[in-house]
């Protein structure tokens, strides 16, 4: 990962020299966090402290800005008060370079990428746009079947892509003479006899927080909109080398919050009317509107899955760690997690498998184990149902697990670990201010295009009054939420939990649990235009294999993975 204080738009630029303040005794209290004035007062206390906490960062705050402010910082309050009334024993050290893996627990022994059986029966489908949803499996099979090109998917991909973004809004950029430079040289390594395995040929797009060196990389946002990040992100130099053909730079939240970017807001191609919600919006809507077989997403919060929710399309966030971010925009240095959105789980393996493993380059990627069969028995496979108040509701939720009865052992309750979740995300909220530090500094976060109280750049400001102990606090907690949910999760294989609702999102991407989020049914909302309702599946840390058992198994005998959504000129 890069330095917090690297400015992005100059990647060889040293920025992490700071204006130095004459100290008296009060001054250094107040910067070592000993005595943090500003965060310890109450409602009604003199406004003018959070302007001193702003000089001394080295930062003037106008007026708005610190009235703005004044409801963030009483629920910041909140949080610390009630971290504090956490019981933390006295031997628990912090997560400071976070591992989700729990102390004494041995790692799953690492394992090579594995061979996936490539069918070579698939009939070419009748129509370009039956084609444009075909899975990679499938077009892998096309391809070495010689009845379709790398050059011509690719082809097809960009011209969907330029097609229906007008509707959408998924795409920053196109990379046209790039992505038809490399589909001609896939299909002469076919020719030749060279194949790289089930991604050769196969075009894809990726949120526009990974470097890649043609192109910019925006992040999403006006400031960084011709940025040029000369390297490649380690996950898409893996698919490269896998064969797979880049089309596009796909659209994310500004920062990576929500769907609101420079160019507009990203849609939801079930209701053009809705935004596509979480930051790898672009991801999500382009995946589900059949203009790419697959595209990568980043997951710190809720990125993945909840885009995946609004499109109905399937999503896998991995096990933190598992995959390496480097040349990913960084949020989180303790949350952020590379993942994947596909139309159906055995594609997402395919994909995942691909990038996994450590580079040397991310201090937090390791080599990992994946224990992956498709077509596995899920006999001896040990399900878990989140007790939650009013879950499951909905008849089909209660039919995918009355499917999972008849599949696998019988499911059992799981309760989560009672824990101050949202309290522990001020590790979050201090990350983030700490990547993009010098946004704040220099004053470009107000061409941010959300300025409201709970986006970024209020975000940013507020997370400054967060003192140190109140983090390593929280990190300690993490710790402990670490061992509970190894207990809490120790006689499972999968957990089955909404996709919404109670703790099961943020208490997983604390602890780096994988999820994965499958289609089930048709979701009954008139708003939400006939897409599919999903549900997660959690697992075991490195416990991807079982989601991804799970989900191909349903989708051999469903078809909710395959459902269009219905597009303008389509």
């Amino acid at each position: 990962m890069l330095p917090a204080t690297v400015d992005f738009r100059s990647p060889t630029t040293n920025l992490t020299t700071m204006p130095k303040l004459p100290l008296d005794r009060r001054t250094f209290l107040l910067a070592s966090g000993a005595v943090p004035a500003a965060l310890a007062l109450g409602k009604g206390d003199d406004p003018s402290d959070m302007a001193a906490f702003g000089r001394l960062a080295g930062l003037e705050f106008t007026e708005k800005e610190r009235a703005q402010a004044d409801d963030q910082l009483d629920r910041l309050r909140d949080d610390y008060r009630n971290l504090r009334q956490q019981k933390i024993d006295f031997e628990m050290s912090p997560s400071t370079h976070f591992d989700p893996q729990p102390m004494g627990v041995p790692r799953a022994t690492a394992t090579a990428p594995r061979t996936i059986d490539i069918p070579m029966d698939v009939a070419m489908p009748a129509t370009d746009h039956d084609l444009a949803f075909a899975t990679v499996l499938e077009l892998a099979s096309l391809l070495r079947q010689g009845k379709v090109t790398s050059l011509k998917l690719t082809e097809l991909c960009l011209a969907r892509l330029k097609r229906f973004d007008a509707d959408l809004f998924c795409v920053v950029n196109l990379l046209r003479d790039e992505a038809l430079s490399q589909a001609a040289e896939r299909d002469q390594e076919l020719a030749d006899g060279t194949d790289r395995g089930p991604l050769h040929g196969i075009p894809y797009g990726a949120k526009d927080l990974f470097a890649w060196p043609s192109a910019p990389t925006t992040f999403g946002t006006a400031p960084y909109q011709d940025q040029i990040w000369n390297l490649k992100a380690t996950p898409l130099q893996r698919l490269e080398e896998a064969g797979a053909v880049l089309c596009a730079k796909l659209s994310l939240g500004a920062l990576a919050m929500g769907d609101l970017w420079h160019g507009g807001r990203t849609r939801n191609p079930f209701n053009p009317e809705q935004g596509s919600s979480g930051s790898s919006a672009g991801s999500a809507s382009s995946v589900a509107a059949g203009l790419l077989p697959f595209a990568l997403g980043t997951e710190t919060l809720g990125s993945i899955v909840s885009p995946c929710r609004r499109c109905g399309v399937g999503g896998l966030r991995p096990t933190f760690g598992a995959v390496s971010r480097y040349g990913a925009m960084p949020l989180s240095w303790t949350m952020d997690k590379v993942g994947v959105i596909a139309r159906s789980a055995i594609d997402a393996g395919i994909v995942f498998d691909t990038m996994r493993g450590a580079d040397g380059k991310d201090p937090s990627a390791r080599n990992t184990g994946l224990q992956w069969q498709p077509g596995r028995d899920l006999s001896k496979l040990r399900i878990g149902i989140l007790k939650m108040r009013g879950w499951p509701r909905s008849d089909e939720d209660q039919a995918f697990i009355a499917w999972l009865e008849q599949q696998t052992q019988k499911p059992v309750e799981v309760t989560l670990p009672k824990a101050a979740y949202g309290s522990m995300l001020v590790m979050l909220h201090a990350e983030a201010a700490a990547a993009f530090d010098q946004l704040t500094r220099s004053g470009d976060d107000e061409q941010l295009p959300g300025q409201r109280a709970n986006d970024w750049p209020n975000q940013f400001r507020s997370a400054r009054t967060i003192p140190a102990v109140e983090y390593i606090q929280a990190s300690r907690l993490r710790q402990q939420l670490v061992q509970d949910m190894h207990k809490s999760l120790a006689n499972i294989d999968v957990l089955v939990a909404p996709t919404h609702g109670g703790p099961t999102l943020t208490a997983t991407n604390l602890t780096g649990h994988p999820t994965y989020v499958v289609p089930v049914a048709k979701s009954t909302r008139e708003q939400d235009g006939g897409r599919p309702h999903l549900l997660a599946l959690v697992g075991q840390l490195d416990g991807e294999g079982p989601l991804l058992e799970v989900a191909e198994a349903w989708q051999r005998s469903t078809e909710w993975h395959r459902v269009r959504p219905v597009l303008t000129n389509q």
